[in-house]
């Protein structure tokens, strides 16, 4: 194999196939990144970890076709440090990979691409387009309530699915759901109900940041595939089945907070200062018109702040967890958010207004 290609656009490729990568491999062939220069003048760069899989096309100048596999992260180290706007050469034989860029030289070790592991797709029945911003939107808004819990595999993700004619999308970790819903693109009728990796979705984002248009999203109850341009991402989907979140999204709290988000997240932020590190707890005293948040921490003291907001039923008190909670208002686009409460014990159902397409629900805490 043998090809040149401009620095910038090698190492562009590389930032998107080689964060695919684990640091520590127990298999050596999968710290590598494939490298394939086909006579048409493409090069197609190649990154797997055996449950996601990015594949991006290029163009260069190829002199002599092949294919070559060689360290991920050393070759993006390499063309990183390379001094901008030079040309890169890449050549392979006999089991090594010569780059050579101005005045540098570097020889790679490589391993053959036979041994490289491809995920075999099947087949891919659902398929549909989404918008990029769409697709951008449902994850910024969901992902930070994906969990971090390995046993509870299945919440491990953000689950699609396709009800009441339209597109939805949740993510859980069993003290918050956050859930959005997008108008249900053609094609997707028929959609099975999927669940994708955390992983997945955190590289996808990546992804997405360049991509104008659509996205061409095809699925099936095992596999999903995203073209992205340049860039092909497939994953496989978790096992699993997700619970019916429906039953936690409450109906019928009838006591409505309008406050605005900004003021309210930053009162939470300044008064969660001196809480204590494991439950993060802040109370919210709702009077008439007047909400008080305090924090009482043994090791550190009081605080407490009054934040103005529209409020009208009868006073109470609820504790929520600060963090997860400036989770969700930093989702809040608008300059006013409702939240609607019914008493201390129940979930919290947090929303910009009916017809906002996330909303969100939080459980309170003892405090």
């Amino acid at each position: 194999m043998k090809a040149t290609i401009e620095r910038a656009t090698l190492l562009k490729s590389l930032g998107h196939v080689q964060s695919v990568v684990e640091r520590r491999n127990t298999i050596p062939i999968l710290s590598n990144v494939l490298l394939e220069a086909s006579a048409d003048g493409t090069l197609k760069l190649m990154a797997t970890d055996l449950d996601l899989q990015v594949v991006e096309s290029v163009p260069v100048t190829v002199d002599q076709p092949g294919a070559i596999t060689v360290s991920a992260h050393t070759l993006f180290d390499i063309v990183r440090k390379l001094p901008e706007g030079s040309q890169v050469s890449l050549s392979a034989a006999d089991g090594k990979m010569l780059i050579v860029a101005g005045r540098a030289r570097f020889n790679l070790q490589t391993l053959p691409r036979d041994d490289f592991p491809m995920i075999a797709e099947g087949d891919l029945p659902t398929s549909f387009e989404l918008p990029a911003e769409t697709l951008k939107q449902i994850i910024d808004k969901t992902r930070f309530a994906i969990s971090t819990e390995e046993t509870r595999y299945y919440l491990n993700g953000i689950f699609f699915h396709v009800a009441d004619d339209v597109l939805k999308a949740a993510a859980t970790d069993g003290h918050r759901l956050a859930r959005v819903t997008v108008a249900k693109p053609e094609g997707a009728e028929g959609m099975p109900d999927v669940i994708v990796p955390r992983k997945c979705v955190g590289e996808l984002r990546k992804l997405l940041d360049e991509v104008d248009g659509s996205v061409q999203v095809s699925l099936s109850s095992t596999k999903i595939r995203f073209g992205l341009g340049t860039a092909v991402l497939t994953s496989k989907l978790i096992d699993g089945t997700f619970p019916d979140y429906n039953r936690v999204i409450p109906t019928a709290n009838d006591k409505l907070l309008k406050i605005d988000p900004t003021s309210f997240m930053q009162g939470v932020d300044r008064v969660a200062t001196i809480a204590s590190e494991k439950t993060r707890a802040v109370k919210m005293a709702l009077d008439r018109d007047k909400i008080t948040l305090s924090v009482t921490s043994p090791e550190n003291g009081t605080a407490a702040e009054e934040v103005p907001g529209e409020y009208t039923s009868p006073g109470f008190e609820i504790g929520f967890n600060a963090r997860y909670l400036m989770d969700i208002l930093g989702q809040i686009d608008g300059d006013l958010v409702e939240v609607h409460l019914a008493d201390a014990a129940a979930p919290t159902l947090i929303r910009e207004n009916d017809k906002a397409p996330a909303l969100y629900v939080l459980m309170p805490m003892r405090v």
